[in-house]
């Protein structure tokens, strides 16, 4: 199987590459530093699968990549491997394609597992994703939407209202509606206590 690694961090790929060497299946064909040249490799090298990092400082980050990659002709599959579990960070990686999302506290074999489950076309979830997925899917009603959490993250930056209606294309009322929403299922009453609340459940991240 044939496998590209995506980290900004030097380290993070020697490791991943010397652990991926252990089992005869896998084979690194390729390394890329950002999002850009991950694209790059996947239409040079074209490998089974790319184990993306979803954070690599002031390069394309590993959403962006894995939307891109996702939308090639006959893509391969793409496994987050990352250390941010939040709501938000699962579900951008999820709708932009990712066939598979790991924290990199995970063990080898969990890691072995996850890139021989979406080779084959299934979906790769570490125990603690799937179980926030679980959640959400048994609780509807209590977990924020896509754009409740985009409003919080912008909320969370400083943004007003007329800055977040702004910046995501719907009125001020609509905003507004949103947040009423957001203070209800998290059970609060003010944009700081939405934001801190939220941060402590790992909807977002600051």
């Amino acid at each position: 199987m044939k496998v590209l690694i995506v980290d900004d961090h030097p380290v993070v790929r020697a490791g991943l590459r010397a652990l991926l060497s252990v089992p005869d299946e896998f084979e690194v064909v390729g390394e890329a530093c950002d999002g850009a040249e991950a694209v790059q490799l996947v239409a040079a090298l074209r490998p089974c699968v790319v184990l993306m990092d979803l954070q690599m400082g002031d390069g394309v980050d590993g959403v962006t990549a894995t939307r891109q990659i996702t939308a090639l002709p006959a893509p391969p599959k793409v496994v987050v491997l990352t250390t941010y579990d939040s709501d938000a960070d699962i579900l951008r990686a999820v709708e932009a394609g990712a066939a598979g999302y790991l924290l990199k506290e995970s063990p080898p074999e969990e890691l072995f597992a996850a890139l021989r489950t979406a080779a084959a076309g299934e979906m790769a979830l570490s125990p603690p994703v799937a179980s926030r997925m679980m959640r959400r899917v048994r609780a509807p009603q209590l977990a924020l939407s896509q754009r409740e959490i985009e409003i919080l993250e912008l909320i969370a930056a400083g943004r007003s209202n007329r800055e977040v209606s702004r910046q995501l294309f719907i009125s001020e009322a609509t905003v507004k509606t949103h947040l009423a929403h957001v203070y209800d299922k998290l059970g609060v009453d003010s944009r700081t206590a939405a934001v801190k609340a939220a941060v402590d459940r790992r909807l977002i991240r600051l």
